[in-house]
């Protein structure tokens, strides 16, 4: 598959602690609850564990040892072993430091990434930095049949790294097209673990949504590039977050846990760097127009405002393709003001006849139902000119599903019948009738 390639900056991993734009209580206090929480008590393994370079990791451990928080175990290891590197455990007074920092926020491990850092790697691995070709976004899709004019709306939408609006009927591939759209974009960006801002730990990196890339191993020129970026990143593929009729206004909020007293990234701050897919528009139990307003000023100006718990506002960048997919004519859910914060405005229509066939073939073809001649005549002369012939790319699917259920069930070859038909056909529409309770 052809996919987009862009050459992201790594970010440089720092050399002194000077480097990191942290609070040294913070620092030192991550690191007292690291070693208390994960025992660890080498050098090595804690730089592991914060995820800083070791010469880094020493600073800090030699700033507790001059505040009397930490001391140095001899080279005779806890369990008796004699260790390659000097052992570290934390003095009482270290201890007491450790359980009074993990009081006031339960957070250890990966040192955290302060917002303005945050903000210029952002930058450098922009979403509207890529440049999408028609090829490129023609092989992702590949296994669609989609108009032939599609392609040329969807590439400068999705080039220009701005919102975009789907909508049509259901059941033509509205979802289909977004995941097309996130898998053309091949390159990987970095995640930070954890980002800071005026000394809350807010963690960003979320398995369920960030794909973790394989490092070049084939390559040893990447591998020797890619092992001097800061750890405190995860190198990803670019992120999908997809959400339906759940999605609320509260997941747009940070997620503040009362208990560790820390706080998650949104889905939208998750995204960043990649496709943020509103699925179902109108579905939700927010109004529609209510979910759109949330995203006018992030849409407008690349910016979002969040909350802490204290209500202290501040800005995060907001670096997201956002695809809204809707089922509603967007004059029905949106007022003009909305409409026209929504850069890219695409109708999905159901498949010409012809593409129609095209489809149902490729489906046969692939589910082993053999095709027929009196069958498909059936289909088109006397069973869609009952809904109008009109056709939608989900129902070649539906229908070729039921056919073959009904062959495994009867115990027959897969294979057409207009009799076949008529059966798949029944339990795609329900007739509208009165039922008497």
């Amino acid at each position: 598959m052809n996919m987009a390639t862009t050459t992201v900056m790594a970010p440089p991993a720092p050399k002194r602690i000077e480097d990191m734009n942290l609070s040294i209580v913070m620092m030192r206090d991550i690191v007292l609850k690291t070693m208390f929480r994960k025992n660890t008590n080498t050098v090595t393994n804690l730089a592991r564990a914060v995820c800083l370079p070791v010469p880094v990791t020493q600073e800090l451990i030699d700033l507790g040892r001059g505040q009397g928080l930490i001391e140095a175990m001899g080279t005779m290891g806890a369990a008796g072993e004699i260790s390659s590197e000097m052992p570290y455990q934390l003095t009482d007074s270290g201890k007491a430091r450790a359980l009074d920092a993990l009081a006031q926020s339960e957070y250890f491990g990966p040192m955290p990434v302060p917002l303005d850092v945050y903000r210029e790697q952002v930058r450098r691995q922009s979403i509207r930095n890529i440049q999408i070709t028609r090829d490129q976004l023609t092989g992702a899709m590949g296994h669609l049949i989609l108009p032939d004019d599609l392609i040329g709306n969807l590439g400068p939408a999705v080039s220009s790294g701005r919102s975009i609006l789907m909508y049509g009927p259901p059941g033509n591939g509205k979802s289909s097209i977004s995941n097309g759209i996130r898998d053309a974009m091949g390159d990987r960006i970095y995640v930070p673990r954890a980002i800071e801002y005026s000394g809350q730990v807010i963690t960003v990196y979320d398995p369920i949504v960030h794909s973790k890339a394989e490092e070049d191993a084939e390559n040893p020129t990447a591998l020797r590039r890619t092992a001097r970026f800061d750890r405190r990143y995860v190198m990803c593929r670019r992120p999908t977050v997809i959400t339906g009729g759940e999605l609320s206004l509260s997941m747009l909020d940070l997620v503040y846990n009362p208990t560790a007293r820390t706080y998650q990234a949104p889905l939208q701050l998750k995204s960043t760097g990649g496709i943020f897919i509103v699925d179902d528009l109108g579905r939700q139990a927010e109004p529609p127009q209510k979910l759109v307003n949330r995203w006018i000023v992030p849409l407008e100006e690349s910016k979002d405002i969040l909350a802490l718990q204290s209500g202290e506002k501040f800005e995060v960048p907001f670096d997201t393709l956002v695809i809204f997919s809707t089922n509603f004519h967007p004059n029905e859910i949106f007022d003009q003001a909305a409409l026209r914060r929504i850069f890219f405005k695409i109708k999905i229509d159901g498949p010409s006849q012809e593409n129609f066939l095209k489809i149902f073939a490729l489906v046969a073809r692939k589910k082993g139902m053999q095709l027929d001649e009196a069958s498909l005549v059936h289909l088109m002369k006397r069973k869609y000119p009952m809904i109008d012939n009109i056709y939608a790319n989900y129902q070649p699917v539906f229908l070729i599903d039921q056919m073959i259920a009904v062959c495994d069930f009867e115990g027959v070859p897969y294979r057409m019948t207009p009799e076949l038909v008529d059966r798949a056909w029944a339990n795609m529409f329900v007739k509208d009738e009165h039922i008497v309770k």
